[in-house]
């Protein structure tokens, strides 16, 4: 497939734009300026793989010349190790993107199966998630944390605020298991057990119209481990939308606005990422033949502690450092299944 014509396209609008931004006024330089901020990138990446084309055949012209001829086979080495990379940075910025990539995004992790045990790797991983976090420099706030008595959890979920948020851990949704000897095990036998995690695109407002008409909210007493009071009011919430059925409960402030707040974020999350995976057939078909669909009812990783290994089964990654994985140290697993769903895209592109 021929690059050229397009990137002239994209090259002469970026060139249409700077010069209107020269005469333009009110609302129209902030549209204006939207526009090219986004092309500016590309427009950068074109004129370096131009650059090296045109080295190229500088240096081939060179090639007929005895004196220049070392000299020309250098810069020809240099240009067609070069132009390759270029080229393929600039495939994958055409690329049709995913418009909630740039997004936040909401973090559920729950036990699943396994009892205790999967309670207690909920929990874990759920930490992980947040060290993760924090060494990317994002926000993390906690919605909600169901502990039980021996501190594992029955529901954990957080909002994660910053850049990219959602194409970073959008492929952690999924079953993980996880295969250790319990605390509570006096044979020393392993056990398997499961817990499933859902991310989701954060939602505004506008991408959701919600009317109150349609909720049912429900105020109960919110309860701590071990069924203990965690206040003495009604603060704990429970919102049921419902036309699509979707129930969110949420106790984790004493204040019965913030956990309403909170629950409507969740709600809201819930509700956009299934109406984009029921509007965009595409999506979901790539996401399935790439690195999976995201599913929670689809097992991604194994966590194996008496061989120290984490496994994800999409891509046959296997990394033996499990203590680092979940101490935080998640990016070569995420960049790894980031770098499997461009090169899938690309091939779909160019197939």
């Amino acid at each position: 497939m021929s690059l050229a014509p397009r990137l002239d396209l994209i090259v002469r609008r970026a060139d249409e734009l700077r010069a209107q931004l020269e005469t333009a006024q009110g609302p129209q330089v902030a549209a204006l300026s939207r526009e090219l901020s986004g092309l500016d990138p590309l427009v950068g990446k074109i004129a370096a793989w131009r650059a090296a084309q045109a080295a190229q055949a500088e240096a081939q012209a060179m090639l007929a010349d005895p004196e220049m001829r070392e000299l020309a086979e250098a810069e020809l080495a240099d240009t067609q190790a070069l132009l390759p990379g270029l080229e393929r940075e600039i495939r994958l910025a055409l690329l049709p993107r995913d418009e909630a990539d740039a997004r936040s995004a909401i973090l559920e992790v729950r036990p699943a199966a396994g009892g205790d045990e999967a309670g207690l790797f909920a929990a874990e991983l759920f930490r992980a998630y947040q060290r993760y976090a924090e060494t990317q420099g994002w926000r993390w706030t906690l919605l909600e944390f169901d502990e039980n008595e021996l501190g594992g959890v029955k529901n954990a979920s957080a909002e994660v605020e910053g850049t990219s948020v959602f194409a970073r851990l959008k492929f952690e949704s999924g079953v993980h298991r996880v295969q250790r000897v319990p605390s509570t095990e006096s044979q020393g036998r392993i056990h398997t057990s499961t817990i499933t995690v859902a991310v989701m695109a954060e939602a505004e407002e506008v991408d959701v119209q919600i009317n109150e008409g349609d909720l049912r909210i429900d105020t109960y007493r919110a309860q701590g481990a071990g069924g203990q009071h965690v206040n003495k009011t009604d603060s704990a919430v429970r919102i049921t939308h419902i036309p699509t059925g979707t129930v969110v409960a949420m106790q984790e402030e004493r204040s019965q606005h913030k956990n309403r707040a909170k629950a409507m974020k969740v709600l809201r999350a819930r509700i956009y990422e299934a109406q984009r995976a029921r509007l965009d057939a595409t999506r979901s078909a790539e996401r399935k033949g790439q690195v999976g669909t995201g599913d929670r009812s689809e097992r991604i990783r194994t966590y194996n502690f008496p061989q120290g290994r984490v496994t994800d089964h999409r891509i046959g990654l296997t990394l033996h450092k499990i203590d680092r994985v979940m101490l935080g140290e998640m990016d070569d697993i995420i960049e790894a299944l980031m770098a499997e769903d461009e090169a899938a895209r690309l091939a779909a592109a160019e197939g």
